[in-house]
């Protein structure tokens, strides 16, 4: 399915996609266990902080499609919740959301159980509230995960920033950031490093900063990246993303500079194209029709086109352009064309990984790092046709 628009002035402001709630991760299981095999070889996102924080309502509208206002309906959690994101994407992974009154020092917590498989742990922080108690919080929690796990990524969500002026927040931020890094040194753990975000529910920020973290457990990144920077330089591209279409995590990007207000484009984008799927493209069986055409163009008021071309079932391309590059539309289809093909052998070189020992395999990596040091000489990408100005 495709449509094009022919002046977007970029107010639409939805910010949860419209996806049927049985498309993508199923339903959330508030009792999950991780008895699986599959379970066990993916990426372990922990979610902590003080009672109210925000936890659970990010999770809800990340990865659960929740609208903003609905999570004031939320009870506080009072249990572990386990959530499994799992499609056929590179976004695979396990998120835990843990209780506020969790206590670290209580003999029934298993400290090697939680850390020991933990690729990156989340802690948020209620901004609009006293964060003296979640500083101390946050010091007990980093300095115990790092000594059962010294290679956890440790991000801070300053979170529910919206309620705050641009001047308090940036006073926040840094005050946070830099309480928090001295009690870390008087510990004596300058070692660790911790990611900072100013984050709220109600616009594009927590995207954007689930999508760093989530960037971070990718081990095909650096490929995935190359791929992009060649697309477009030899395409006239300004700007690509590589989307989750269900979570609207941008899993990739090319190595120049990510504009907030170019990524929530994006964002609004995907939306629009999801809902018309929802209206006037669903299949028989009931599935919508989001697939191989798929695609979308978008014309800004600004000489500005986005362009959205379809992956596979789970991600999507977004490219940001000027118009007067847009008059090669064929020789950038056909270099996408070339791109989705290495990223499905990007896939194979994925599947051979979890094949063989542990999530990635050495195998695996062996040819993956063959991939991503030397992009170029993929037989998928011989094929690609620069643009000549």
């Amino acid at each position: 399915m495709s449509f094009e628009d022919e002046e977007f002035v970029g107010g639409y402001s939805a910010l949860v996609g419209s996806f049927p709630k049985d498309f993508g991760y199923g339903p959330d299981d508030h009792n999950a266990e991780v008895g699986a095999a599959s379970a066990d070889t993916k990426p372990r996102i922990l979610l902590m902080g003080l009672r109210r924080s925000g936890k659970s309502s990010i999770q809800k509208v990340v990865f659960h499609k929740m609208s903003p206002n609905e999570t004031l309906f939320l009870e506080s959690t009072n249990k572990l919740v386990k959530d499994d994101i799992n499609n056929s994407s590179f976004v695979q992974f396990q998120i835990w959301d843990f209780p506020g009154q969790i206590d670290f020092f209580d003999p029934t917590f298993d400290s090697e159980t939680i850390f020991g498989g933990c690729g990156a742990l989340v802690f948020v922080i209620d901004a609009q509230d006293d964060y003296m108690d979640a500083l101390a919080k946050l010091h007990m929690t980093v300095s115990r995960a790092y000594k059962v796990n010294p290679n956890i990524k440790f991000e801070v969500f300053i979170h529910k920033v919206d309620g705050l002026s641009d001047d308090h927040k940036i006073e926040t931020q840094r005050d946070i950031h830099q309480r928090a890094n001295d009690d870390l040194s008087d510990a004596g753990l300058d070692c660790i490093h911790l990611s900072f975000y100013l984050t709220s529910i109600y616009d594009h920020s927590i995207f954007e900063a689930f999508s760093k973290v989530v960037q971070k457990l990718i081990p095909q990144l650096p490929t995935l990246e190359n791929l992009l920077n060649i697309l477009i330089s030899n395409s006239g591209i300004e700007k690509a993303f590589l989307f989750d279409v269900v979570s609207k995590i941008y899993i990739a990007t090319d190595s120049s500079p990510v504009d907030m207000q170019s990524y929530e484009l994006c964002c609004d984008m995907i939306d629009v194209v999801i809902d018309v799927s929802c209206i006037y493209g669903l299949q028989d069986d009931g599935e919508v029709a989001y697939d191989t055409d798929s695609s979308s163009i978008i014309r800004l008021n600004n000489a500005t086109i986005l362009y959205l071309k379809e992956v596979n079932r789970y991600l999507a391309l977004v490219c940001i352009l000027r118009e007067d590059n847009f008059d090669r539309q064929g020789l950038i289809d056909y270099n996408f064309l070339c791109f989705k093909r290495a990223i499905e052998e990007i896939f194979e070189v994925r599947q051979k990984g979890q094949g063989s020992s542990g999530p990635t395999g050495a195998a695996g990596m062996k040819s993956l790092r063959s991939l991503s040091n030397d992009s170029t000489d993929s037989p998928q990408l011989n094929g690609l046709v620069a643009a000549k100005s």
